[in-house]
Formats: structure tokens, sequence, C-alpha cells
């Protein structure tokens, strides 16, 4: 409808990886939409351009044509915006240009080492995507903050210091072969204002020389892109600003990025990574750019406005788009539009009164997977996201994306219904695409009659001229019910819709975490969706998560080219700071009478708004039009977890510490007393405002339109004869009673029975969804009812909802927790158990956690229960640690456990465990190199009641940790509360989700798929073992030793009949007068995390998985020692050398690293701990990774820039550790080399394995290198300190650390 136009066209183009999809505003203001295909080179070379062609063609007022093949008159053009998946494409496919990554000496392989995370803790290759980079050139240069070395010292000291390093020292660094770099001793050197207000001193500074000759050699390489990254460049950018002048004098590269530029903010991994996306990604936008603008006639960039979509959702200028800000430049568009056609009033229909608008849920469902997101008045953001295995750090739409869409392929896999994560892509698609394909979530809507080839254009088939192929569809599901037994006894359409239910679970799992983990009421949202697919599946979504209302736009097949119509232009601008906004008083609160930052806050965001207002009128826009709006990124003293928090108009004298400490209570559930709250950097963003939508207009209720034919469709009640409709043919008021399937020009919607759709105003679909069957929770918990027989696609969404609660319940615990150990690293476990503490779901966090909770959950259940005990009362929360008694792993690993009533019954249990950071003992961080008896590592706890009658027992459990006899106790009471306060709202959070689940579905329901699910992980463990017999024996036999000589012996006897197994540990050495010594609950862990690697498919992880096996474990033995001897390396070293003795047996692959090179250090007033990564073992078909974490840990190494902003220590070298793996046909991956110096004396502890004795090589490869522990003197002399030694280091003396590599596989070839 026209609304009067300013006689020029306007488009808005979303280019897809398949479709490109255009809304268009035509002279007289009328609008339209149209999509074509992106790719066609056979018709035109470019999809927008020709896109564009055909709208002038069809449309310009003068009559002219635009014929095909001639350029693109301009002339009544006003604007194109563009929103575009090049990046993305370029960035999954490795297909950006060719770049050379310049950094800090010391830190080649930083980026390749990333957080030393794996991003599937199962998958024994440790696959992980490319680095972007093809060469690196390191650069001897250095800068340090001077804070904690100028700490305590005098005027005159620094002034001293500050001159330049003496021949003696220069002598000093040349003595040592381990000397990395010229630069000066630690603290020497001019100190200087860094951007921030902070103090650095440059130790080393760039060689102009050596650089031109380090960049001459990429440019004779044919490196075109070069990415420029150095340590607290966001402080001090002075050498990057160096190295990036002399690049671009050289004339010989194309695109030259600077970290600091992109994105000034600490933390020089995700730094580094989002400086090389731009550097390789930059190009390639450059290089489409010049084939989009060569369409177009010579006058484009004059007449026209050219504006590409960021990923923070706001327009940018062509000539300002870059590539580390396109990564969500597709997605982005959808959710401007949802956001801005969606989040509205409702109104009520008898009174025409609107009410306040619903928070709403974007779900965009692609071809290969969906999208969503969320939005309640403005849009949300993250600041570092990870795409493609590439720390992105800049401001992004906070999108959640899962591998589940129209092109997910389907599989029945050890008893369970499987959607994707394989995907059968556009080429050659679902088999109805008529392209030899794959079976997948568009062949079974095609099937089900929700999707009818009589309603899609004829493209498909080799000739791109035959419709949907239905007979196909139906074919390859008869084929898979004929193979597969999990499809016995069901229909075809059975088989589909089953996988309809489970790709609907899969897709709602992303929904729940990203609303309940917030402490958001999912009920209480709208669900808009978008994308060619998402309609088909929406409502029974909706329903599935207790939507009650779902939004379809008119434009819903092209929302993203809508949403770009629509996009605000933006600038972002952004500075790192350091500065105190909020001071604590002791008795909780703030001072409101101290602002330490208000004048560098208020000059600092000044300066950044008039930077944004000025790039904004640079782009033609008005000074009035720019809405400024002003940020401070916000976190309390001693925490890492930063917020943004944008300027209130509150009246409060420090109306930013009140919007921060309202957000931080929301997302964390309670506030931090006494801790000042810190400015990390000042942020503006200018917008434009773009157009803005009128509220709907009440309609008249027209009833139920005349249905433009009827379909048979499959639904929950099987098939159903329902009506179809047109979208063109609905007029607003019309409402339509479901089921019914209704037609888009794009897009097909279902209408699940019972749900309503109304026509509103501006011709969209309101839903209104009704939950059917609503007593059917109590139903289900009438005992009358029939037993429940286990259904396969049941237990495949029970899979989905156990596993999601027990990872919400993590998220819930890293969110909540205070220390480093649990927020940043992650060392954390949390599982759900039956009544009797049987394991159900262990989320996949920390492998040596895996199944050992149950022996502790267990173990309360038998104690509490006790003859002359007080047993389990609801109310009731208890902890424990003790290894050996108390089913635990280690002292610092303390674990929560809560048990769940119904109707005063007990039904299930729910535990948590996390590291804590200290709990006393003889060192800092409760992890003694030399312990011998447990009462050294810390404070001991069998069995107490850490919350009672609902009352958090602060008392009780602080003398526990504080008073350990002649031991010292917790030097961190105050993080352990905190943290144990953490663990029970993780507990309360997995409570309240399994009540929900009992209310959707019955106890007696919910109760047997537990017991289901655990049956279908043994049955696949079975199935493993019978297939390792067939092939090998039924024997099998491995022995390992650690590098003191004890052996780990273990021999399986497998029953090929049956799948069962014994292993036995007989032949294991005696418990040592050591710590080495592992509880039996570590080994339970070692041999779960091993068969679930083994079996290599996706399977619940369970008790199931151990109930095949009979382990025993000889009395007395390292693996089940009595009960007070030292254990802490037991969980961290021993567990590393049982799992390579389990795989060594199954011939599986090669030794890892075995070993978590356990490094703590401290002092007085802070503790510190950390494991080191190392290199992974080579296997039949792969290469071993270097520098990451393997078997059972998977814990993060702290960012160099935080470890040097937040402890007084200089990290002199991290890279791997060339040489280190073993040779072989796959070669083992490397080690890392770690060298840290502290800057006042620190206690430093060591304790590592593999120091002696190589991670073997198999079938012929070779072992890895054993890893060292080293001493640097202040002299330069050497020390080898062995494997495990704890000392003081003085500054000027170095920690290096050389961890090993891992086994090579196969005998190498000449």
């Amino acid at each position: 409808m026209s609304t009067g136009g300013d006689g020029k066209f306007h488009f808005a183009v979303d280019r897809g990886g398949t479709f490109t999809d255009l809304h268009y505003t035509l002279p007289d203001g009328s609008e339209n939409v149209s999509k074509l295909l992106s790719v066609d080179p056979s018709n035109y070379d470019d999809a927008p351009t020709e896109g564009i062609r055909r709208i002038l063609n069809e449309y310009d007022p003068t009559g002219k044509k635009h014929p095909r093949g001639e350029v693109v008159d301009t002339s009544l053009i006003g604007s194109i915006r563009m929103g575009t998946t090049v990046a993305t494409n370029a960035l999954l496919e490795r297909e950006g240009e060719r770049m050379g990554l310049v950094i800090t000496k010391g830190f080649k392989d930083l980026l390749h080492i990333n957080n030393q995370t794996r991003s599937d803790i199962f998958d024994l290759t440790c696959k992980a995507p490319k680095v972007l980079y093809e060469e690196v050139v390191e650069v001897d240069e250095r800068v340090m903050l001077a804070e904690f070395f100028d700490e305590g010292k005098s005027q005159a000291t620094i002034e001293l210091l500050e001159t330049q390093p003496s021949a003696e020292d220069e002598q000093q660094n040349a003595s040592s072969r381990y000397c990395t770099s010229s630069w000066s001793k630690a603290g020497v050197g001019k100190r200087i204002k860094g951007v921030t207000g902070e103090q650095v001193i440059p130790l080393c500074s760039p060689d102009p020389d050596a650089i031109r000759r380090s960049l001459q050699s990429l440019a004779d390489k044919g490196i075109k892109s070069l990415a420029i990254v150095f340590l607290h460049s966001y402080v001090y950018p002075e050498h990057e600003i160096l190295v990036g002048d002399i690049a671009k004098s050289m004339n010989c590269f194309t695109e030259i990025s600077l970290s600091h530029e992109v994105m000034s903010m600490v933390k020089v991994v995700p730094r580094g990574h989002t400086v090389s996306a731009a550097a390789y990604l930059t190009p390639k936008i450059t290089e489409y750019l010049a084939s989009f603008t060569k369409g177009f006639d010579s006058e484009l960039m004059s007449n026209v406005r050219l504006d590409f979509m960021k990923s923070d959702g706001g327009l940018t200028p062509v000539n300002d788009f870059g590539g580390h800000q396109a990564i969500l430049s597709g997605p982005a568009g959808g959710v401007v539009g949802y956001a801005k056609t969606s989040y509205r009033p409702s109104l009520d229909k008898d009174e025409s009164k609107s009410t306040k608008p619903l928070p709403v849920i974007g779900f965009d469902m692609g071809g290969t997977s969906t999208d969503v997101s969320r939005y309640d008045g403005s849009l949300e953001l993250v600041f570092e996201t990870t795409t493609a295995g590439v720390s992105i750090q800049a401001p992004q739409l906070d999108i959640h994306t899962v591998a589940a869409g129209g092109g997910s392929r389907l599989f029945l896999q050890n008893g369970l219904f499987v959607v994707g994560p394989e995907s059968a892509k556009a080429h050659p698609g679902p088999i109805c695409y008529r392209k030899n394909g794959y079976l997948a979530v568009t062949d079974a809507n095609v099937v089900l009659g929700r999707v009818i080839p009589d309603y899609f254009p004829n493209i498909f088939g080799p000739n791109e001229d035959e419709p949907l192929d239905l007979a196909g569809a139906r074919e390859a599901f008869e084929k898979l019910k004929m193979e597969s037994t999990e499809a016995e006894g069901r229909s075809v359409e059975e088989l589909a819709y089953g996988f309809i239910q489970v790709a609907n679970e899969a897709m709602c799992r992303p929904i729940r975490n990203l609303t309940q983990m917030r402490g958001f009421d999912i009920t209480s949202h709208a669900l808009a969706c978008f994308g060619g697919a998402g309609p088909q599946h929406a409502c029974a979504m909706a329903r599935a998560l207790g939507i009650k209302k779902v939004y379809v736009h008119r434009y819903g097949g092209v929302l993203s080219a809508y949403g770009l119509s629509m996009a605000d232009a933006v600038v972002e601008e952004q500075e790192p700071a350091k500065e105190v906004y909020a001071v604590a008083k002791s008795g909780g609160g703030f001072d409101e009478s101290i602002d330490p930052s208000a004048s560098t806050r208020e000059e600092r965001l000044q300066y950044l708004a008039k930077k944004a207002r000025l790039s904004l009128m640079k782009q033609g826009y008005s000074e009035n039009s720019v809405v400024i709006e002003k940020y401070l990124n916000m976190r309390y003293q001693g925490t890492d977890n930063a917020i943004m928090i944008k300027e209130s108009n509150s009246a409060s004298a420090l109306p930013y510490a009140e919007k921060f400490v309202e957000q931080y209570h929301r997302e964390f559930g309670f506030e931090l007393d006494g801790r000042d709250i810190l400015i990390d950097d000042f942020r503006v963003r200018g917008v434009v405002p773009g157009k803005t939508l009128q509220p709907p207009a009440a309609t008249p209720q027209l009833g139920s339109p005349t249905p433009a034919g009827k379909t048979k469709a499959y639904f929950e009640n099987g098939w159903e004869h329902v009506s179809t409709y047109n979208m063109e043919d609905l007029k607003p008021g019309h409402e339509i009673q479901g089921p019914a399937i209704i037609f888009q020009s794009i897009s097909t919607i279902v209408l699940e029975i019972g749900c309503v759709a109304a026509v509103t105003s501006d011709g969209d679909l309101d839903i209104d969804v009704t939950q059917l069957h609503s007593d059917a929770a109590s139903f289900a918990n009438d005992e009358r009812e029939a037993e429940i027989i286990e259904d396969p696609v049941q237990l495949s969404i029970f899979a989905h909802r156990f596993m999601g609660i027990a990872e919400q319940m993590g998220r819930t615990l890293a969110r909540t927790a205070i220390s480093v150990n649990i927020k940043e690293r992650l060392d954390f476990s949390c599982a759900l158990f039956t009544s009797d503490g049987g394991l159900v779901a262990n989320a996949p966090h920390i492998p040596v956690h895996l199944g050992a909770m149950q022996s502790a959950v267990r173990f309360q259940v038998e104690y509490w229960n006790g003859e002359g005990r007080e047993g389990i009362k609801e109310g009731d929360v208890f902890v424990s640690n003790h290894p050996q008694l108390a089913g635990g792993s280690h002292l610092p690993d303390i674990t929560v456990i809560t048990p769940i009533f119904h109707e005063g019954k007990i039904i299930f249990f729910v535990a948590s465990r996390g590291h804590h950071s200290d709990i006393g003992g003889v060192s800092p961080g409760s992890m003694p190199p030399h312990s011998v008896n447990l009462k050294d590592e810390g404070a001991r706890i069998v069995a107490f009641k850490l919350v009672k009658d609902g009352k958090f027992q602060e008392d009780g459990i602080t003398e526990i940790l504080v008073n350990q006899g002649d031991v010292p106790g917790t030097r961190n009471l105050k993080d352990n509360i905190s943290d144990l306060r953490a663990q029970v709202a993780a507990n309360n959070s997995g409570i309240r989700l399994l009540h929900q689940l009992v209310h959707e579905n019955g106890l007696k329901k919910v109760e047997a798929y537990m017991h289901f699910i655990q049956h279908n992980a043994e049955m696949a463990v079975r199935n493993m073992l019978k297939d390792f017999a067939s092939a090998h024996g039924t024997r099998a036999h491995s022995i390992d030793y650690m590098d003191d000589g004890t052996p780990i012996e273990l021999t399986i006897e497998i029953d090929p009949m049956t799948g069962s197994a014994c292993f036995d540990f007989e032949g294991t050495g005696p418990q040592i007068l050591g710590n080495l010594n592992a509880p039996p609950a570590v080994t339970y862990s070692a041999v779960i995390y091993s068969l679930r690697s083994l079996v290599g498919q996706d399977i619940p992880l369970n008790q199931g998985c151990l109930t095949p096996i009979e382990l025993k474990i000889p009395a007395y033995s390292l693996l089940n020692p009595s009960d007070d001897v030292g254990v802490v390396g037991g969980n961290v070293l021993t567990s590393q050398r049982v799992v390579d003795v389990v795989l060594k047996a199954f011939k599986a692959c090669a030794a890892s690293q075995g070993c978590m090179n356990n490094l703590t250090f401290g002092d007085d007033r802070f503790g510190y701990y950390e494991t080191i990564a190392g290199g992974s073992g080579a296997g039949p078909t792969w290469e071993g990774r270097s520098g990451v974490h393997t078997h059972c840990t998977n814990t993060r190494i702290t960012d160099p820039e935080i470890l040097e902003r937040r402890y007084p220590v200089l990290l002199r070298r991290f890279g791997l550790r060339k040489g280190s793996g073993g040779n072989g046909k796959h070669k083992g991956g490397e080690g890392v080399i770690r060298e840290i110096e502290p800057l006042r004396p620190l206690v430093m502890s060591i304790l590592s394995e593999r120091r002696t004795l190589q991670p073997y090589g198999l079938n012929g490869g070779e072992p890895g290198m054993t890893g060292r522990n080293l001493l640097v003197k202040k002299d330069g002399v050497v020390l080898n300190i062995g494997a495990k030694r704890s000392g003081s280091l003085s500054v000027g003396e170095r920690l290096v650390i050389e961890t090993p590599g891992g086994g090579g596989y196969g005998k190498a070839t000449d």
C-alpha cells in the first residue's frame, strides 16, 4: 500500500547462501518483496544486482528498460542496504585472504593454543578449526604493566629503574640459553602513561630494519594481508602503530589491521582472533563489493547511499565495513526485523485495549541451522563470541545457533532418533530435492503433508524443473524403517513424525538456555518465527515451551531483508579504562559521597560521543537526528565478569552502580557486598533511528475465511483432513482454527491442533497457542496408569531434556560463582541422579568428575539414613569432599548434593562439584606437590548439612574450613562461601527444571525414562565391547607406569555374547608415600570417560555406561588407597594414566601428554591455580593436536593480559614445544612451553608427571617427549627442579614449564 514516496527506489537486500531476498520501496512509497537464487551463473553474475535490475525493469516510472548485460542506471536509486553471509561463509569454509600474523615474540602459537580446551571432550582426535593465518612474524617487542612491580617502591628507586639496562644486565640475558628475547629485565625502563591512565614500561621496542626484513619475507611468499597484535596494545598502542606504518610504507599489503583499532579491549587472545578475522575477511568483502559495484553505472557511489548491516544490528557505510563486523550481517537483519514488527502492544479482542508488549524470542530456522535470540525493548549485545573456532571480540547481537534446520540429516543410532548436526546442505540437499541427497527434516515434513509439493516451485532435479519428490522421500523412510530396530512397529508417518518431535526439542533447548538460565520466565514470551522452515515448527515448539503466542510476519520468509529496511545507522566508539566507579562501604552498599572517576569518566564519554556524532554527520545525517547512548563496562573488584551498563535517568548519586547491581542480581542471583565497582571500558553508541512501525490497529472480527482447498496432513493424533488457505486471500479480522495449513508466497505455516491464527490489520498472523491435555500430569501420576513402555522418540526427547537441565545447572554455577577456577576456568560439573543415587545425566564439563559424583550421592544417602542419624529432610543440602570415605576425587573438589522431594518423598537428587581455589593445607592453592597425608591437603568433609531446614549453615561450614588443627585453614574463606552458595543455587535451578519436567509429563514417566536412558547407554557400551571382542578377541591387557615406577596394570575379559566385561587392575602397584594415590571414584571416572569416547557416537552419559563393567581394584593399591594418604595428585595425574592404560588396551590411540601440569603460585595475599596443555596422542586416522588439554581435564587457561593485569607475574613465553610430539605415520601433538617470572617474591608449586617416562606411541609410532620443569636463576644458571616441587621464587627468577608431547601412531615412512 502506498504511503507517499520520495520518487526514488530504496532496496534492502539480504544475500544468503541459497537465496537472496529483497524488500523494496517504489518511488510512490509502496512496498513489496522478492526472492531469487544467490547463485545462478548461467543467468547472472551477482544476485543482488540482478534482483535490483529486475525491479527497476518492472517498475521504472519512466518506462525505461533495464536489460540484463548492461550496467544498472542508478539515477532513480535512493539507497541500497545489504546484509551478507560472504564473510561468514569465508570464515566457515576458510576461504579468506592469505594472511600473516604479526605478534609479540614468544607468543607465536598463542592463537593456536587459544584457551587450550577442546570443543568435544569425548573426541579423541581433539579436532579444531584451522587458524586463519598462514605465516607468523614474531616481533621482539614487549610492554609490561608497572603496577605490581612498582608497588611499595620509592620514587627514587623507580627513577633508577627508568635508566637503560646496564651492560651487566644485557650480558646476564645473553648468558642464558633460555632467554627468549632481548628484553630488559622486568621493571627496567621508562614509565609511560597508557590509554587507561595505567603506567606501562616498554621493555623492548621494535627494530624497524628487522621488521622490514620480516615483512618482506611475507610479501615474497604472496601474503597480502596482515594482522598485527601485541600484548597490552589496548593500553599502549605505539608499537602496533609503528609496525603498521612500516607495513604501509612498503606498499606490499592490501589490508593491514591493528588490534587496538579493531577492538581496544583487554584479552589478547580474542583480540588477536578478532584482528585476524578483520585481516582475513575484509579483503573478501572488498572483493565482493568490487564485483557488486561493477554491475552499476559510475555514479553509484555518488548517487546512492550504500550501507551494510553489521553484526551489532546497525548499518554502516560501505567504506567502514570490516570483516570482523560482518560475521552476523545476515542474521542481524532478521533480529531487527522481528524486534521492530513483533515487540508491540497486543489488542484485547473485546475492548480494543492495548497491553504491554511481550518480550519476544526470535526463531529463525534455515536449511542447516537455527538461530534464536531475545528482544525486550532493546537489542541484546555480547562482546565476545566464538564462530567457527574464532573468538570475535566486537559488539554482536546475542544470537544462539543450533545445528538443526530443514536440511539436518536424520539417523537412528543406539536406540535413539538423532537429528543433525550433519546437514544435507543446499547441494545435494534432502532426498526430496531429487539430487541423490540425504534423508533430512524437510523430507519428514514432505512425507507428513506439512510441506506440499504443489505449492512449491518446480526448481528441483538435475534440470531444476521438477517438483519436490514425495515418493522418493517416502521410499527413503521405508528403507530406514526396514534397516533399523528403532523403527520397529512404526509406520512411515510415525517414523517421520518422531523425527519432527526430536528436531523440535533440539531447537527448544537453546531457547530454554536463552531464557531460563538468565532468570526469565519462558512462558511470558512470544515466539516470532521467520525463515523458510520456521513456520512449519513454531506452533509445536511454542506448545512444548509453554509459550502462548506466536507471530508470523507477512514477510516472514524475507524478514532479514525487511529488517534491513528499518535498521538504525550506528557508530560504535570505545576505549579501555581502569577506574573505580563506586567505593564499597564495610556495612554494605556504596559511599555516595565519593565518585572517584567523575571527571575522567565524563571527559572520555563526551570525547567518544563527539567522535560518534561527527562520524554520523560525515555520512550525511543531521546532527539533530543523532541519538547518543553512553555505556560503562563494569565489574565487581576481584571478578572477571563485566556487564555493559547503559546510562539511566536515575536520580541516584551513582546511577550506573544502581543499574549494575540490579542487573548483576538478576543475572547471577546475588550481590557482592564489600567490593568496589570498577570500570573496564568507556563506550558510546551513536544511533540514527530507523523506521518505526505504528502499533497495529483494531480489526473487525470476520470469522473464518473460505478455505482455498483441502489436504491431508499428519499431526499428533495421526492423519487429519485439514483446510488450506492462501495468505493473499485472507483479510484483517479473519480467524483460522487449527489444524490448518496456510501458504505464504515464500513459506508454509502449519497451524497445530487447537491453535487459532488471527490476521492483523497489517496482514500478519497472530497465533494463540493452547496447551492440550492440561490434566496430563495428574493423569500420568495416577498409579493405575498402564506400565510405561520405552519409546525411542520419547527417549530421544528426554535425553535432550535431562542433558539440558544438567547444562543449565552448569551455566547457573558459572554465572553465580566468584572464583576464577569456577567462573573463568570452568572447573566444575553438574549432574542429575535417580532417587537411589544412580547417575542419569552429567553435563560434559570436566571428565575426571564424570560418574564420580554417583559415589558421593550414594554415600550421603547411606550415611544420613544410618542408624542414629537424623535422616534426609526437605530443605537439606549436603556437602562433602573426602576422597576415600565420601566418594570424592580430591579435597579441593567440593560436592554439594540436594535431594528433590515430591509429595514428601525423595524422587531425585542433583549435585554440583567445583574446584575451590584454596581449602587450607600446607601450601597455597591446596595442591601441595609433596603431601603424604590427606590432612596436609586441606579441609576434609565426610558429611555435613550445608543447608538445614532451608537455612545456609555458614558458621558450621566456616568452622570446618578454617579450623584444621595443626594445618593452616583456608586462605580464601570469602570465595569458598560464595562458591558454595553458587553450587546451592545451581542445584536449585536443577530442582526447578526437574519439577517442571514432572509437571509436564508426570512423575512415573520421568522416572521411567531416567531408567530407560541408563539402559540405552548400557546397550551402547555393550555393543561396543561386542564389536571389539569380535575384531580383537575377548581378552585385552595393558600396563603403563608412573614416573616413580609404580605400575598401573589392566586386564579386560569380555563376554562376547552379553557385552559384559571385567576390568581387573590386579598387578597395579601399592599405594605410595606421596599424593599420587587415586581413590576409586577417580578410576570410575577415567573408565566411564574412556568407554564413552570409545563408543564414538553421541550417547547419554550416565551410570549405564558402567553397568556392563565389573571393576576389580586391589585394596591398598595406588587406585584404592587407605583413607588417610595424600591423593591430590591422583585426581589430576594418575587419572590421566588410567585413561592411557584403558585406551592402550583397546588399541585406540597413542598416549596423550598424561598430565595436567598443575601450577599454583601465591603469597599471603592471594592464590592462583592453573593447569597447562600438552600434546594429544595420534590415532589410526589422525594427527595428534598440539597445545590442548586432553582426557580427564578441559579447563581454560587465563588470557595473558588478564594474568598480568590481575596477578604479580610476567608471562615471558607461551608457545608450542617444537619436536615434542612422537614421530609416526601420524605424528603426536606437541606440548607447550610456559615461562613465568614473579614481580614480587612468590611461592610457586608444580605438580606434574611424564617427566621421566615418555607417553607411548602405538602400532610402531614413536613416544612423545617427556616434560621438564626448569628454574632459571638470576645469574642465568638453569636448574631442573623435577616433576614435583614447591619453593619461593625471587624477582628476576623464572619458572619454565615444558609439557609432554603426545605419542605417534604407526610406523613413519620415508
